[in-house]
């Protein structure tokens, strides 16, 4: 994809990219809808406001300051999501900021999320991220972990569990990635059957720009794209 590409062009390729992956689904419903997530990480305010002016109405930020400050300055109305750990010092600001925490791994998060939503007379959406690679260096818990969680979500009372999130290794081939979203996909099906009790399972994010096409085919429902977006980040210096 073109550096010289405006915003516009961009997600224009993307909303086509998502469209024909969900026409070549074969085990999920092709017309199940797709949201897309503007991830806006050391992306300017001003690149943002391009994109929710394009028609983007949701954003994806990875650190909650990050949010915080361009919040104050957007001048616009969209759906804010976390997709960046969190940790619990944080909990308080990102309960007033987003609406909907994708990156809860465990039950003392979820048990903070809690108290601070309660505070806030709230009540919390969030997603479990499942860490299915197993991977040392990216947050989620252990599939093996997910029942007990769940039912400690479920004694909750101000947080809604709305589905998963995970993430795929970044593969050499991409493809590689298709096996485990298959399996969040089921994981997301067999939860949604059995709906804990206080649960609105509707929401499977999976996928980024390098692999979002595989996911929309094995059944994600919200895709996190940011490159592809808005092109290469522009980082600080001295950051």
């Amino acid at each position: 994809m073109s550096e010289d590409m405006t915003i516009e062009a961009r997600l224009q390729q993307v909303y086509h990219t998502i469209a024909a992956a969900r026409a070549r689904r074969t085990h999920v419903p092709k017309e199940a809808p797709v949201e897309l997530i503007a991830v806006t990480k050391n992306h300017s305010v001003e690149e943002m406001q391009t994109a929710i002016d394009k028609g983007v109405m949701n954003i994806g930020e990875n650190r909650v300051q990050e949010a915080l400050e361009k919040a104050e300055t957007l001048e616009r109305e969209v759906k804010w999501h976390l997709i960046g750990h969190l940790q619990t010092n944080k909990v308080k600001h990102a309960v007033r900021q987003f609406d909907l925490i994708h990156s809860v791994d465990s039950i003392r998060l979820a048990e903070e999320i809690d108290k601070a939503a309660a505070k806030f007379g709230k009540v919390q959406n969030i997603l479990v991220q499942i860490n299915l690679a197993r991977e040392a260096s990216k947050s989620g818990i252990d599939y093996t972990e997910l029942d007990d969680l769940l039912a400690a979500i479920d004694g909750l009372r101000s947080v809604r569990l709305q589905g998963f999130m995970c993430m795929a290794p970044n593969y050499d081939d991409v493809e590689e990635c298709r096996p485990l979203f298959r399996t969040m996909y089921e994981i997301f099906q067999q939860v949604k059957a059995a709906e804990p009790r206080t649960a609105d399972i509707r929401y499977l994010s999976m996928g980024m720009t390098h692999d979002y096409e595989i996911a929309v085919e094995e059944g994600a429902n919200l895709v996190r794209v940011g490159t592809a977006i808005f092109g290469a980040r522009q980082y600080a210096l001295g950051v």
